[in-house]
């Protein structure tokens, strides 16, 4: 199985990001075809100091070829053109194997 993580820093304005990415981004996130799993952490703290990240979401696709084939969807440009409209400065998004 792989999975999709994309990371969140603190946004400037919390409220404002949280309304758009569960009531929004959320729901087509999960128009991802092949998509087996989401899993929404809200970031509470760090073991020191302040924690830098805001959300961390992990999508699951049972290969490489499903989470590729989902990101090239309709589906896939839909969520990417909604992460530039809202998130471009405070994401980063990555891929590694889960067991």
């Amino acid at each position: 199985m792989i999975k999709l993580i994309a990371l969140y820093r603190n946004p400037s304005d919390a409220a404002e990001f949280d309304k758009h990415y569960f009531e929004v981004h959320i729901p087509l996130v999960r128009k991802f075809p092949g998509l087996r799993k989401l899993e929404v952490t809200r970031v509470t703290g760090a073991p020191i100091g302040e924690a830098k990240f805001h959300v961390m979401a992990e999508m699951y696709f049972d290969t490489k070829d499903a989470m590729d084939a989902a990101l090239a969807s309709g589906a896939g440009k839909a969520v990417t053109r909604d992460i530039m409209s809202f998130a471009a400065d405070v994401i980063t998004v990555f891929h590694g194997e889960a067991d």
